[in-house]
């Protein structure tokens, strides 16, 4: 019985996905069920709509370096929080994790108007650039990060690192040392939860993206507006087999059940 209930649990939770892979191979443009055949065809028409391979490659570059960057700057982030006390830690931390409580169109409008604001004051091109939407998505991940490092790094035992220092290593040699490694789950976890946001997002991107540099999502939405066709449904399949394939390579090397 409880296995039963496990399993009616766990294909409750992959329905949506299982239907959309199913739609993407509905032969009929207008779905209805059930569908008169299956075919291809859908595939080959979002491989060759520039928007959408166009909008891939930006996805992909910004959540590269969103989670890069992100990543970086959240452990040192983490490593001020939890191991030094100062006045203002609580607001630092909350501040650090706010980007989790905003909703995302809200955060995106609000980016929006500090950009406008921050080109009229630099006399420089913010909204639209490349270099605008990363810092963006940089702010997206950075809570992911804080929050999973900071989780693993309060259940450190350390007496490991005051080991490796009674041994003659110094703060920063015990600490590349001896904690990151401890740290690895936890970082590669942010890493991939911060990827997987930032190459998703489509509220926080929508006002800052200019010509040439739509990203996936929006290129999406951008399509759906004309046409409602299993087209969408094959794109959201690669989306769903590339994040999958990410998850599970990711899983080889670093249990997520550890951290997640």
């Amino acid at each position: 019985m409880h296995r039963a209930f496990v399993a009616l649990m766990y294909f409750f939770m992959l329905c949506p996905l299982i239907f959309v892979v199913w739609l993407s191979f509905f032969k009929d443009a207008i779905l209805f069920f059930p569908p008169a055949g299956y075919t291809l065809s859908w595939y080959m028409n979002a491989w060759s709509n520039p928007a959408f391979a166009n909008g891939f490659v930006i996805s992909l570059q910004v959540a590269l370096l969103a989670s890069a960057c992100g990543v970086a700057l959240g452990v040192l982030a983490t490593l001020g929080i939890v191991r030094h006390r100062f006045r203002g830690e609580r607001t630092v931390n909350t501040l650090l994790l706010s980007p989790l409580l905003v909703p995302g169109i809200v955060a995106g409008v609000a980016i929006y108007l500090f950009y406008l604001a921050a080109e009229n004051y630099f006399d420089m091109d913010i909204v639209g650039s490349y270099g605008g939407l990363v810092i963006a998505h940089v702010c997206l991940t950075i809570p992911w990060t804080v929050r999973l490092v900071s989780a693993s790094m309060v259940g450190l035992d350390p007496s490991i690192e005051e080991a490796a220092r009674n041994l003659g290593a110094n703060g920063r040699v015990a600490f590349l040392r001896v904690t990151l490694p401890m740290l690895r789950p936890a970082i590669v976890a942010a890493a991939l939860f911060s990827f997987i946001v930032s190459f998703e997002n489509l509220e926080l991107s929508l006002s800052l993206v200019g010509p040439g540099r739509t990203t996936l999502p929006i290129a999406i939405m951008q399509y759906l507006e004309f046409n409602l066709d299993p087209t969408i449904a094959a794109v959201a399949s690669v989306q769903i087999l590339l994040l999958g394939i990410i998850m599970l390579a990711t899983d080889r090397f670093v249990k997520l059940s550890q951290v997640v």
